[in-house]
């Protein structure tokens, strides 16, 4: 049988947890990783939204520990790949051990676009307990073609199995992904490039598109766009998508569609749309995940939460960076008394 030529890596059981407060339950995260299984689903990745050892009063308390949440999806799973996340800074050598005794065969860390020599030791940890190590650089609009190229590079230098970038606010438009990817490709010829896209501006399937035609092999997609903010590129769509592109993905579209209905009627609370706040959060440049966070603010504070999102995106607020907001719900309060 000829290798897939697009690796869908599904991202329902992590990044659909910012939709809901991280509050999926047990049952709620075995059936669907059965569902994604039975699909083809090549890699299934699970966990707090902001990954392992991110669970906290301050970024949001999961329903459901990390530990069981990956010794539920090794169970279900029978043919996929099993992946976890984690940010250094976050999640801590212990949460890689943790991943490792799970049975996890992908860990892949979250860096800022920026801060790619920071995850060194963590990359080394994650190879030296076994892992497929992937790495993706987030918020990767804040970034230029040519240092996302040099972090590449150095990222490769550590030995990372495959390298990918994360548009975390939906900000970036196709040809700005083209450019990034493009210049990492020529950057790292022959290790596996990834992406990642938010919806904020509606550009999710386009951008995924660009991704893969600049030399992504690897797309990151959820049921149904399950995601934080105005959600992801939908992992139903992209298997279409690549079916309408001749691109092999080894996933069985008609199954991937039960995925999708599963998840709609046992996951989602509401679908994923762009809404006011997805946009403004999207033209900002500000992490999806801070959505809910935000209203809540505007709220509190009495102002706009279309005026917080700018200043967020003014103080380059990132993710892990939750109490930025409530000042910038202050600076907005002042700025308008």
């Amino acid at each position: 049988m000829n290798p897939p030529e697009i690796i869908l890596y599904d991202v329902t059981l992590r990044d659909g947890q910012h939709a809901i407060a991280h509050q999926l339950n047990e049952t709620q995260i075995r059936r669907y990783a059965e569902a994604a299984d039975l699909a083809g689903v090549p890699i299934v990745e699970v966990g707090h939204g902001n990954g392992l050892g991110a669970s906290s009063l301050q970024i949001g308390r999961a329903l459901t520990s990390d530990r069981v949440m990956l010794e539920t999806v090794r169970g279900a799973l029978k043919s996929a790949k099993l992946a976890a996340f984690l940010c250094p800074g976050l999640g801590t050598f212990t949460d890689i051990e943790l991943a490792k005794e799970c049975g996890a065969d992908i860990l892949r860390l979250g860096v800022h676009s920026t801060l790619a020599d920071f995850c060194e030791s963590y990359v080394e940890k994650t190879l030296e307990e076994g892992f497929e190590c992937h790495v993706v650089m987030l918020l990767s609009h804040m970034a230029s073609a040519e240092k996302l190229a040099r972090s590449a590079t150095l990222l490769a230098g550590y030995g990372c199995t495959a390298i990918g970038l994360m548009d975390s606010a939906g900000y970036l438009l196709p040809d700005e992904v083209r450019e990034r990817i493009t210049a990492m490709a020529d950057a790292v010829p022959g290790v596996a490039l990834s992406f990642h896209a938010h919806n904020n501006l509606g550009l999710a399937t386009a951008n995924s598109i660009a991704a893969l035609e600049a030399g992504a092999t690897i797309i990151d997609a959820s049921s149904r766009g399950f995601g934080a903010g105005a959600g992801n590129a939908q992992l139903e769509v992209i298997c279409a998508v690549a079916q309408r592109l001749g691109k092999r993905t080894g996933v069985d579209l008609n199954r991937c569609l039960d995925a999708a209905e599963l998840a709609a009627a046992e996951l989602v609370r509401s679908f994923p749309l762009i809404d006011s706040a997805s946009l403004v959060s999207g033209l900002a440049g500000v992490f999806s995940g801070f959505k809910r966070k935000v209203l809540k603010a505007a709220a509190d504070y009495g102002v706009s939460p279309w005026d917080i999102f700018v200043e967020l995106g003014r103080m380059q607020a990132i993710a892990g960076q939750e109490d930025l907001i409530p000042e910038a719900a202050g600076r907005v309060r002042q700025a308008v008394s």
